[in-house]
């Protein structure tokens, strides 16, 4: 993604609380929802209408998981008939981590993103309040 992102900013129809995980979830997904989800809602930066975007964020780290899973157990290559290939679940596994990387700058949850000026200054207003 190039360019410059854009700020995140408080949002007077912020969640303002942590909802619950999706029912239809994996437990991988549930597991790294009820690990962000709290920062976010800290934040005051997401929208009922952003909660997609962290389902989909949580689902993506959900596969790469399960990815991860099955090619410590299969391997990265197997060989047919003499002939090495690679893994399909190599290929799943780099379009998850590379879905939920881009997912995970806009939602504020990579080192550089959580550095974005606009973050920190509200983070800093949070300090000075509490």
């Amino acid at each position: 993604m190039k360019g410059t992102k854009p700020k995140l900013v408080i949002d007077n129809d912020a969640v303002d609380r942590v909802p619950p995980a999706p029912a239809w979830m994996s437990r991988d997904a549930k597991t790294e929802w009820r690990r962000i989800m709290p920062a976010l809602v800290q934040r005051r930066i997401l929208t009922r209408a952003d909660l997609g975007s962290v389902e989909n964020y949580c689902t993506a780290i959900a596969t790469a998981r399960e990815a991860e899973r099955h090619l410590q157990e299969h391997g990265h290559v197997y060989e047919v008939e003499g002939v090495h290939k690679r893994n399909p679940a190599s290929l799943v596994l780099k379009d998850a981590m590379q879905t939920a990387r881009q997912l995970a700058a806009e939602l504020g949850l990579t080192p550089v993103s959580r550095s974005r000026p606009s973050i920190r200054a509200d983070e800093d207003e949070d300090d000075l309040t509490q």
